[in-house]
């Protein structure tokens, strides 16, 4: 019986390449597929480590690791609370760049539907034999 071989390719970048290759993996999605990232509180280490650092006494440094799939290739990088918001800036604008694709919503007229609401409700029933 022969098992398939997929290839994981995980790398762990520095924040500036990461977004390049994040953009990479943007681009050429365009044409077929998606890129999933997320986002996670990590501390980079085992959970043995955290313990005998909390049993310690020492603060444990939580940082932010982002990963983003395209098919088969995996990219992270770990990004530290000092450098978290210029790269979320740096993120958002990559995100903006390549949302080109988005459909945009189609609105309501605000008075159609106000009409719909006053024309909708029920009327009471009278009652032709009841005078008042």
């Amino acid at each position: 019986m022969r098992v398939p071989l997929v290839i994981c390719s995980k790398v762990l970048l520095q924040p500036d390449p990461f977004l390049n290759e994040l953009t990479s993996m943007f681009e050429k999605s365009t044409e077929k597929g998606s890129v999933w990232v997320t986002f996670k509180r990590s501390s980079l280490k085992s959970k043995v480590q955290r313990n005998k650092m909390k049993t310690a006494g020492q603060a444990i440094d939580y940082r932010c690791l982002i990963r983003a799939t395209y098919g088969n290739k995996t990219i992270s990088t770990s990004v530290g609370a000092k450098e978290h918001q210029r790269f979320q800036a740096s993120y958002a604008t990559v995100l903006k760049a390549h949302m080109t694709a988005l459909k945009k919503r189609e609105r309501k007229d605000k008075k159609k539907t106000a009409e719909k609401k006053k024309g909708g409700a029920k009327k009471a029933k009278t009652d032709p034999m009841v005078v008042a």
